[in-house]
């Protein structure tokens, strides 16, 4: 017998656990398949002939391995509050954790707040728990319950907390400066003790792109690789300048969106180096505009392929009147105000 399979997403782990952890009633809307399994590929469960036959949870423990460790210790949702010298001597605390990856920015935050309430002495149990933070499926009085005790209180944040990372997007046509100013930006950001990584557009190509070419599919993927690793350095606290050409306003939108639900609003800077098409070809060392002109090099950008200039960057730079040290400080001085 042939079986269906499908893969679950996180928020549909999420239902499916508070259903096999007993803390909803109903069996929870999945796709319709024999078999399902989470993001890993690890089978989670099967179809029976009505429910759902859970097999493996690996992301969460259940309540009653944690009230077996944790007995009558008071219980705290989310954040620790803001007098933590008032808690008790030991403390549960279960942040809400559906829908979001296991190193999501929300979670990584609350945990490191609760490491900072231990080292002042109370003994702290950390567990992320499969409810939504902002619009829970439990009650919070009834998910303390379940993990073993009554409520002590509670302190969710409403949105993805700012990290404190950021990801800085050079964005124009070839020659126009970008990876110059780029370049010249990390270095002046790690004279400040800021921890940066620069992915520049070729040197993406040859390592984190190689294989691709420029088809408009193919540079819509180069964008966001080059999105997705912005968003994980910006996640966890460091500064990603990237310097791709991001000829496609779409394309630019979703990482912007990757960054941003990684590591908070306004953790995207956009910085569009505004050096028009026939400036750029005087500059062309390199004779690839001519080459694009003679028909030699297709989909190139700004002669047979389109650049879409941004409407929503932060940053505009024309490096006609701007130099490559006054672009990398006027950035840097924007950054600051942000």
């Amino acid at each position: 017998m042939v079986h269906s399979r499908a893969r679950l997403t996180d928020t549909d782990l999420a239902a499916l656990t508070r259903y096999a952890f007993g803390l909803t009633a109903a069996p929870p809307d999945l796709p319709a398949a024999d078999e399902l399994e989470d993001a890993e590929g690890v089978l989670v469960a099967t179809r029976g002939e009505g429910a759902p036959v859970v097999r493996e949870i690996p992301r969460w423990r259940p309540p009653a391995a944690v009230r077996a460790e944790t007995p009558g210790w008071a219980v705290w949702i989310g954040m620790p509050p803001e007098e933590p010298g008032r808690l008790p001597a030991r403390v549960l605390a279960l942040l809400p954790a559906a829908g979001t990856s296991p190193d999501s920015a929300a979670v990584s935050a609350a945990a490191a707040a609760w490491g900072s309430v231990r080292a002042q002495g109370t003994e702290v149990v950390v567990v992320p728990v499969p409810v939504t933070a902002t619009a829970p499926e439990v009650g919070w009085p009834e998910l303390a319950a379940a993990y073993g005790s009554e409520l002590l209180g509670a302190r969710v944040l409403p949105a993805v907390p700012r990290t404190g990372g950021l990801a800085v997007v050079f964005t124009g046509l070839s020659g126009a400066g970008k990876s110059t100013i780029a370049g010249r930006l990390v270095e002046l950001l790690l004279e400040s003790g800021r921890t940066v990584t620069l992915l520049d557009g070729d040197v993406v190509r040859t390592h984190l792109s190689a294989g691709l070419g420029f088809s408009r599919a193919d540079r819509d993927t180069n964008v966001r690789r080059i999105g997705w690793v912005a968003a994980q350095i910006a996640k966890h606290g460091g500064i990603a300048v990237c310097a791709p050409i991001a000829p496609y306003a779409a394309t630019r939108a979703e990482a912007r969106r990757l960054v941003e639900e990684a590591a908070g609003p306004g953790s995207f800077v956009l910085v569009h180096v505004a050096t028009p098409l026939d400036e750029c070809e005087a500059r062309d060392r390199k004779g690839l505009y001519a080459k694009a002109r003679r028909g030699e090099i297709a989909e190139f950008t700004g002669i047979s392929d389109p650049y879409e200039e941004p409407t929503d960057a932060e940053i505009v730079i024309d490096t006609r009147t701007s130099g490559i040290d006054e672009s990398a400080h006027l950035v840097l001085a924007e950054l600051r105000r942000m």
